[in-house]
């Protein structure tokens, strides 16, 4: 017998919270057994080591929510709209797949080239199930939707776009995880907003799939907040990233929720790819040019920083849900942007002279 929606939705999220929450110390023991740690050095600055295996005890924590969503908010008629399932086991299969590939850089730390194999290969499975880019909004324009099926150009446009965000998503919340408890903490907040949008336009399925992903984080929080016991690791920031681009799309009006909510660090992202081109350097090797570790290297607490990013990400979210029209989205999305790219330019003239 399936329960009543909000039954169900406190179900999944709790279970998921409870999984994450028993599951994290026998990652954490794991981690260390098989000495998958993160040493100090280079862009980290954390005292010994601690183990990078946090992103098993989040997928577990997440499948077994999003099992408890299937069975009690089954993605079928009557329930949920035909076209639930298959999108769902999209979501499924490329978490799988970014998970395992994130696990395989845990244990061997692959090059740049395999991580992004590993992410494209992600996308066909996101595409292969129908999950991509297809409707959006123009700004002063109004709705869009390309005809993929009866145009060549609008099909590869819609895979360009679905490519940019899936592998965009997952690098940006990879360089966010610099400090602890920033990822975890925002993409708490993301998956929130994520199911609060997906409820309120009557998705059951849809909207329990986030919840899960919420609880899971939530669950893993306390072990991961400044000074961390354990980490993400590649697996973790990897499912977690694929886990939001994909969700983001399976609703209406979600990907301008993501674009708020992740505004700062998409910001950052990309004042760092042209910051690290123009100077000769790869795009692709982490260091401390990231806005949060400037903050750091200034001598702001670390809760405070991760804190102000959750305000920042929670008022933002918010504004997308809330916001009368997709102008206004995009004037606070313009806002932000400008704030973010004027503190890197003034963080990097401060930085280099040193």
């Amino acid at each position: 017998m399936v329960l009543a929606n909000p039954a169900a939705f406190l179900i999944v999220f709790t279970v998921a919270f409870i999984v994450a929450l028993l599951t994290t110390p026998l990652a954490h023991r794991v981690s260390l057994r098989l000495g998958i740690v993160a040493r100090p050095g280079g862009r980290r600055r954390h005292p010994g080591l601690i183990p990078k295996l946090g992103g098993i005890s989040i997928f577990a924590a997440f499948l077994v929510g999003a099992a408890l969503a299937w069975l009690l908010l089954p993605p079928f008629p009557p329930f949920a709209n035909p076209d639930d399932a298959r999108l769902l086991r999209g979501v499924l299969w490329g978490s799988v797949l970014m998970f395992a590939g994130g696990l395989l850089d845990d244990r061997l730390e692959l090059p740049p080239w395999t991580l992004f194999l590993i992410q494209f290969l992600a996308v066909g499975v996101a595409m292969s199930h129908q999950i991509f880019i297809q409707r959006f909004t123009v700004p002063l324009v109004g709705p869009y939707e390309l005809d993929w099926r009866a145009d060549a150009a609008d099909a590869l446009v819609m895979f360009l776009l679905t490519s940019l965000w899936i592998v965009g998503m997952v690098n940006t919340v990879n360089f966010l995880d610099g400090l602890d408890g920033l990822a975890v903490g925002v993409g708490t907040i993301a998956a929130l907003l994520f199911a609060w949008h997906g409820y309120r336009l009557g998705q059951t399925t849809v909207a329990a799939f986030p919840l899960a992903l919420a609880g899971a984080l939530l669950g893993f929080l306390p072990f991961n907040f400044a000074p961390a016991r354990i980490f993400l690791g590649s697996a973790g920031a990897y499912f977690l990233g694929y886990g939001l681009a994909t969700m983001s799309i399976l609703s209406p009006a979600k990907i301008a929720t993501a674009l708020l909510v992740l505004a700062v660090p998409i910001m950052d992202v990309a004042w760092q790819i042209f910051d690290r081109a123009r100077r000769g350097k790869s795009p692709f090797r982490g260091d401390r040019g990231h806005l949060h570790f400037r903050l750091s290297d200034f001598g702001l607490p670390t809760r405070e920083i991760v804190v102000g990013y959750y305000l920042v990400a929670s008022v933002f979210g918010l504004v997308a849900i809330f916001a009368p029209n997709p102008v206004t989205k995009l004037l606070m999305l313009i806002v932000l942007s400008l704030v973010v790219l004027t503190a890197m330019a003034w963080l990097t003239r401060r930085r280099r002279p040193g």
